[in-house]
């Protein structure tokens, strides 16, 4: 079946295969957050994507496909993305993972603080931290490029289709642009597939002709 993207509460699962890694899409809670279960398609092993809520919702994505997640990566520190990671961690060992100025707002002892150019590897697949700041002060962004030569970003709150993440401030706001402009899209081509912590997936091509807009308007 064809990946759109396109997933609600209390709805099934949207699943993307790859040549190296399959990438599930799942929404939880009440403010509908996007948890994503990475698994590599040689090894079995798996990496979630922020334990946001609905535990057992959760449990069952991590145990798709057989062997259950080794870890879990919290995108950033807003409660919203970690309500059932105690709960998942709990039921599954999973090491935990997030960003180094953001774990401390984490509830669950964090095992790997992230910094900004790191690699995190699922089996065989190895994806790039890209911190992103403003949103929070640690935000963190995945990047990975598939053996098919797709490309794929998860960005956790920091970017949505039609903007940045909220920021509480102009000081914030312009951290968060400067980091999105330099380390997101003069980096990475139109190609990119990104996926957000809440709500559709875009392209980087299809947001890129925004940029300009979304500095003029502000936070």
């Amino acid at each position: 079946m064809t990946y759109t993207g396109e997933v609600s509460v209390g709805g099934e699962v949207d699943t993307r295969e790859l040549t190296g890694l399959s990438i599930a899409k799942l929404a939880v809670g009440p403010m509908s957050n996007n948890a994503y279960l990475l698994r590599c398609r040689a090894s079995g092993q798996a990496l979630l994507i922020d334990a946001a809520a609905e535990p057992g919702r959760l449990l069952d994505l991590v145990r798709l496909g057989g062997e259950t997640a080794s870890a879990v990566l919290t995108t950033h520190k807003h409660p919203d993305h970690w309500q059932a990671l105690a709960g998942v961690v709990a039921q599954t060992g999973a090491r935990t993972m997030a960003g180094a100025d953001d774990a401390r707002g984490i509830p669950v002892p964090t095992d790997r603080r992230l910094e900004h150019g790191d690699t995190v590897h699922v089996g065989d697949a190895e994806l790039r931290v890209i911190v992103l700041r403003g949103h929070t002060p640690c935000s963190v962004a995945l990047y990975y490029r598939d053996p098919d030569g797709s490309q794929h970003l998860f960005t956790g709150d920091s970017l949505f289709p039609g903007g940045p993440g909220k920021t509480g401030s102009p000081k914030d706001f312009n951290s968060l642009m400067d980091d999105l402009e330099r380390r997101v899209f003069d980096a990475y081509d139109d190609e990119v597939w990104f996926y957000p912590g809440h709500g559709n997936d875009s392209t980087l091509g299809a947001e890129r002709p925004h940029l300009a807009e979304w500095r003029a308007r502000g936070w």
